[in-house]
């Protein structure tokens, strides 16, 4: 027989005897099922599987590894797949991601002996459709833990006021997440193949099991080649069975750069087993990536009398100044404490003093008047519909408007007089004011939740859909840990039912797993200790903690600063101190925050306490914006908002690697998105350098594991500096000095 003969013969084999063999095959494997009283698995990959699966491609050597039907959730497939990550609650609670943010899923997968295996991570969005498949890399062979990246759909700016919304909002909910693995007939074949003909044993059967193995290949539908595709695979199948060749010329047909490239974008697969589905859920844009502004209204446009020193206070139309402020400084949400009527009794003054003078406005987080509670705006801000103007003009300037929401009233609240029963009495029949020993708020009664619990949740979500309706789309609750986590689950279900586009932040500087259980039933962010991560240590074991597995659940929000804290690092470290910490702040997190007066270097601490002196929550701040641009903070906030928009590596919170150094004052860190992800068809890595040294320059060497990141290890790499527009070349060890006076940080971005 001549060798065009045999090679015929070799093709004729492989495609026709699947064909011969398929119904028989086909029979028993639903019979079995039948046996164990089960239906063939309605995982598309799998029902494929399952019937094309279980036929031999002719010899032994070349057969599919059939599918073995899963149906019920403690069996495992042929591939075992388990341990699948993030997963907290025994998922019980989903993870979380915003649109278009990246997360890292990670999953043990294995199968007996020594065959080959694959594994690719598929997500369906809420209506079933297939938005990304993509497969895994094997991070850990000795512990088969298998990696890959993915995200859920595209990122967005759209706000929930837009006109696309309605469009956007069908990507949100809950997606679907499954992990296939299968087994890798070709790469298990050319590990043999290759040792066989390097050692010259049994050779023509290795190359026929080669040929015959291609042709299934070309013509398997679940690896959805190409037209193009399909010709190469057929070519190589004439090749490797041509035994007019040479045996290293055959196996070079299966061995080269072409085939490797359709194997690993579109492999033949058998065996698949599919993962129990895991819930990934999506939420709006700003759920993760966010940059907050905040100031009181009544400090906004306040003036001073030069002659007699009376205050003017601002009011919710002079307010619109801060906004344009926020605006022209890159921010996208305003942050507004309290604006609902204060109260008289008790009221507090300058400095959380007992006494309160005449003309001291009192603590916004004192509610409540004969003015009103909370569903009323103090009439010396405005109006309803002043508030509603406010709004307005945010959505005009493409900012959101997040109102605090501080469950707490004033003796003088009208729930006192309407339900005595939400409050804690003492034994003399008097309500007990609030205290956190040895703090005392005699202008608070807290609420009690053992009367009436139900009540008070169906009066706070009436408030909230009243201020929902005239703008809010973000609430910030004050200290949400000193009241039942279930409280707090009940209303942001029943407020997120009917508005899905609220978001919640968690005031809730506290214990570890109450932080988490808040996370876990609605708020999308959470304030946290960053202000306190002070050093190299603390700051790279905190930078690590909040970009990680834990972000799928708790988002921590990095601000330097907020009226309730001041730090000794913010007190004593000056215009430095204050650009590290934006920096920090900007580019640890996806989310960060600012408080007003950053920008003009208010940290004077309150003897003994850290917050600052002259506390804006006691009184009114009139401040002199025109001198803000010779400290530079403000130039410095809009620039790290800039970078923050252009780089999709800002916005997750599952990409950032710490870059090794040898300063104790150098904190060095990575963001990089592989190409496939950016949406830009490039990958994007933006290093961070900063010098915690707010007085002394500071030196070192930044190592940089270049191919970690697809880096060419044989030239420099040209890194951008974005805050100063100077240019770098970088390898594996960079030499970085940084000097306070100079730049505090480098922000590289990488030209690739």
């Amino acid at each position: 027989m001549t060798s065009t003969k045999i090679a015929h013969s070799a093709r004729h084999d492989a495609t026709q005897q699947p064909h011969q063999q398929k119904q028989p095959q086909q029979a028993r494997a639903r019979k079995r099922s039948r046996q164990i009283g089960a239906k063939l698995p309605a995982n598309p990959a799998v029902a494929k599987a399952s019937a094309t699966g279980f036929h031999a491609a002719g010899a032994i050597a070349h057969e599919s590894a059939p599918t073995i039907p899963v149906t019920s959730p403690d069996q495992f497939g042929r591939v075992v797949v388990m341990d699948v990550t993030p997963s907290q609650e025994h998922d019980l609670f989903p993870v979380r991601v915003e649109l278009g943010e990246t997360f890292r899923v990670t999953a043990q997968i294995f199968i007996e002996g020594r065959s080959a295996i694959g594994a690719t991570a598929v997500l369906h969005n809420p209506h079933g459709r297939e938005m990304l498949r993509m497969p895994m890399a094997c991070a850990n062979p000795g512990l088969d833990r298998w990696t890959v990246t993915l995200k859920a759909g595209d990122h967005s700016t759209c706000k929930p006021w837009n006109e696309t919304w309605p469009a956007l909002r069908r990507q949100l909910g809950d997606w679907n997440l499954v992990i296939e693995g299968w087994e890798d007939p070709y790469a298990s074949w050319l590990h043999d193949a290759r040792i066989k003909i390097s050692v010259h044993d049994d050779v023509e059967n290795a190359l026929e099991s080669g040929a015959a193995l291609f042709t299934r290949w070309e013509h398997d539908h679940d690896a959805k080649l190409s037209a193009a595709g399909r010709r190469t695979l057929r070519a190589a199948a004439k090749r490797i069975a041509d035994r007019s060749l040479n045996e290293h010329d055959r196996l070079a047909a299966a061995d080269n750069e072409t085939i490797e490239t359709l194997h690993a974008k579109h492999p033949l697969r058998d065996a698949i087993s599919p993962s129990r589905p895991k819930t990934i859920r999506v939420e709006r844009p700003k759920s993760s990536f966010t940059a907050w502004y905040q100031f009181f209204p009544r400090s906004e446009g306040a003036t001073r009398d030069p002659k007699t020193g009376s205050i003017t206070p601002g009011t919710l139309r002079t307010s619109l100044c801060g906004l344009e402020r926020a605006a022209a400084q890159g921010f996208d949400v305003v942050y507004l404490p309290p604006i609902f009527p204060i109260g008289v009794t008790n009221r507090k003054g300058r400095n959380n003093s007992l006494a309160a003078a005449p003309t001291d406005p009192g603590s916004p987080f004192g509610i409540g008047s004969a003015l009103g509670g909370h569903d009323t705006v103090d009439p010396q801000l405005g109006t309803m519909n002043d508030f509603k103007a406010l709004c307005t003009r945010a959505h005009e300037l493409d900012l959101e408007i997040a109102l605090d929401f501080a469950l707490q009233c004033s003796p003088d609240h009208p729930w006192v007089r309407e339900h005595p029963n939400w409050f804690r009495h003492k034994p003399d029949g008097t309500i007990a004011f609030a205290e956190n020993p040895p703090k005392k708020y005699q202008d608070i009664y807290p609420i009690d939740f053992n009367a009436d619990m139900p009540g008070i949740e169906h009066e706070v979500e009436r408030l909230m859909d009243l201020w929902i309706e005239a703008g809010v789309t973000i609430f910030r609750v004050d200290n949400p840990h000193t009241k039942p986590v279930r409280f707090w689950q009940d209303v942001i279900a029943a407020v997120t039912r009917k508005h899905p586009e609220v978001l919640f932040l968690a005031e809730a500087f506290t214990r570890p797993g109450m932080m988490r259980a808040l996370s876990y039933i609605g708020f999308t962010q959470s304030h946290c200790y960053f202000p306190w991560r002070n050093d190299k240590r603390d700051l790279n074991e905190y930078l690590l903690e909040t970009n990680s597995d834990e972000a799928c659940y708790q988002h921590n929000t990095f601000w330097p600063t907020t009226p309730d804290i001041l730090t000794d690092y913010i007190r004593d470290n000056g215009i430095a101190g204050h650009a590290i910490r934006a920096v920090l702040a900007a580019m640890g997190s996806p989310s960060w925050g600012i408080y007003n007066g950053y920008e003009l270097i208010e940290n004077r601490q309150r003897p003994g306490y850290e917050e600052q002196l002259d506390n804006e929550k006691y009184e009114i701040k009139v401040r002199d914006w025109s001198q803000a641009g010779k400290f530079g903070i403000s130039e410095l906030l809009t620039s790290l908002n800039r970078i923050r928009r252009a780089h999709p590596a800002c916005r997750s919170y599952h990409d950032l690697s710490l870059l090794p150094n040898e300063d104790d004052n150098i904190v060095s860190f990575i963001r990089h998105i592989p190409a496939e992800l950016t949406g830009t068809s490039k990958p994007d890595t933006v290093i961070v350098v900063v010098n915690l040294d707010a007085h002394n320059s500071h030196q070192t060497t930044v190592h940089l594991e270049l191919g970690d990141y697809g880096l060419p290890a044989d030239r420099p790499v040209r890194l951008h500096d974005e805050l100063t527009g100077r240019e770098f070349d970088w390898g594996w060890d960079n030499f970085v000095s940084l000097a306070p006076w100079a730049d505090v940080s480098h922000i590289f971005s990488v030209e690739y």
